[in-house]
């Protein structure tokens, strides 16, 4: 484990410092994070993600089927990555103020119960947090399981203190192992959205291996939406899933994420329907985050202290997270002339890269804004002339980012690990009558 340890210090003292990020337009550092972490299915790869291009990290620990390969190192990088340490106070799923830093958290088969466990109380609350704040999930068997809160049979609800409970119902066992079962598209079912799955309304040999079915009840969820069932004609069970919901999805509100998940497994498959299977649930997934929040109203001539961290538990005036967005409104009265936006910062931040977006019609993104302000730097200035009476929105983009290393456990992080705990800042905004 020592010498591990060591070619990581060293690979990630060999990297830059220091990366230019490209702008997002919609305020998260990339858009996926895959749990392989302990206890559950150990991946490397993820080719639902490379059909649809889209920038992920994982963590990766040892197989979920052996206990005793779960080393020390296993467990430390798994609390780092999930629960945070010094130099990542709330860990890599959420910025600073809470908000989430990936669009969708995959997690993997494997062993729910165990995994929960692994977590601990806090890793767990972490992914509750990550999806009330407005981050999607998805999860295919242990991590149907683990979106659950807990388990029912012959009509007893379990509830698992080791489940996150993100979606708010029970899961019960299809008994089914090593086995391919045919899967039946619901007829209005979302996931239509995206691709047509051969226009059959069937999928055919999806692997399935200890994973779950969704009980159809009266007190399920309000808001949850059938997406799949099981097509068990043909198999031999005791109790039979015939047609019982396989995959499902759900949605608490508009600012928090969407829950999608299946008791099978389309997730290695690289080729036909069972790969549109599962890009169709992140695209669901994805398109299901949360909408932004406002930090707050701009005062005329009064400075905006956005310099408070994680534990302050003050997340309107927390600092800034990489490649994050914070929105702002400033209330234009009629007959203006300009609205000027001060953003500044204190000495030893202001080589960091933040940026400044305005727009009258929602909030300011790099691709709608009318007026923007790239300069590298902290400190800059944005004027406004002529602005329309009402709200102009403003926001501040942190485009300082960090560097990343591949290790056997995922991408670690180096080079500008301050932005982890967020770049402190002021803003203030003038209006010239």
């Amino acid at each position: 484990m020592n010498n591990r340890l060591g070619i990581l210090t060293l690979m990630l003292l060999m990297l830059p410092l220091m990366v230019q990020a490209q702008i997002r337009k919609d305020g998260y550092y990339k858009d996926l994070f895959m749990d392989s972490g302990i206890m559950l299915t150990s991946r490397d790869d993820l080719p639902a993600a490379r059909f649809l291009n889209l920038s992920w990290e994982r963590l990766c620990t040892g197989e979920q089927s052996d206990q005793s390969r779960v080393t020390e190192t296993d467990s430390v990088m798994q609390s780092q990555r999930i629960v945070g340490y010094d130099l990542d106070e709330n860990g890599v799923l959420l910025y600073p103020d809470g908000a989430p830093r990936y669009r969708v958290i995959y997690v993997n088969g494997g062993k729910a119960t165990a995994h929960g466990n692994s977590l601990t109380p806090r890793g767990i609350e972490r992914i509750r947090q990550y999806c009330a704040a407005g981050g999607s999930y998805v999860g295919t068997c242990a991590g149907a399981f683990f979106a659950s809160k807990g388990t029912t049979k012959d009509g007893n609800d379990k509830p698992n203190a080791s489940y996150s409970g993100v979606w708010n119902g029970y899961t019960t066992s299809t008994g089914l192992e090593h086995s391919y079962t045919s899967l039946l598209v619901e007829k209005k079912s979302p996931l239509l959205r995206y691709y047509d799955f051969g226009g059959d309304m069937r999928i055919d040999s999806v692997r399935h291996n200890g994973g779950c079915y969704m009980p159809e009840r009266a007190d399920m969820p309000r808001g949850t939406e059938v997406l799949l069932r099981y097509d068990g004609d043909t198999l031999k069970l005791k109790n039979s899933i015939h047609k019982t919901v396989n995959a499902w999805a759900y949605k608490a509100s508009d600012h928090s994420g969407r829950i999608v998940v299946t008791g099978s497994h389309p997730e290695a498959i690289d080729n036909g329907e069972r790969l549109e299977l599962f890009a169709a649930m992140l695209q669901y997934a994805i398109d299901g985050n949360g909408t932004p929040t406002l930090k707050g109203e701009l005062i005329d001539t009064v400075a905006r202290a956005m310099t408070r961290c994680t534990h302050d538990n003050d997340p309107a005036h927390t600092r800034i997270g990489d490649r994050q967005y914070h929105h702002f409104v400033v209330n234009v009265p009629k007959g203006a002339k300009a609205v000027t936006i001060d953003l500044s910062t204190i000495k030893g931040w202001d080589t960091y890269d933040l940026y400044l977006f305005a727009s009258d019609k929602g909030f300011a993104f790099n691709d709608n804004s009318r007026y923007s302000n790239v300069a590298r730097g902290a400190n800059k200035k944005l004027v406004v002339t002529a602005p329309k009476p009402g709200k102009l929105y403003v926001s501040v983009y942190c485009d300082s980012t960090v560097e990343t290393v591949d290790t056997p456990w995922g991408e670690q992080y180096t080079g500008m690990l301050n932005v982890l705990n967020g770049i402190p800042y002021t803003i203030k905004s003038t209006v010239t009558k």
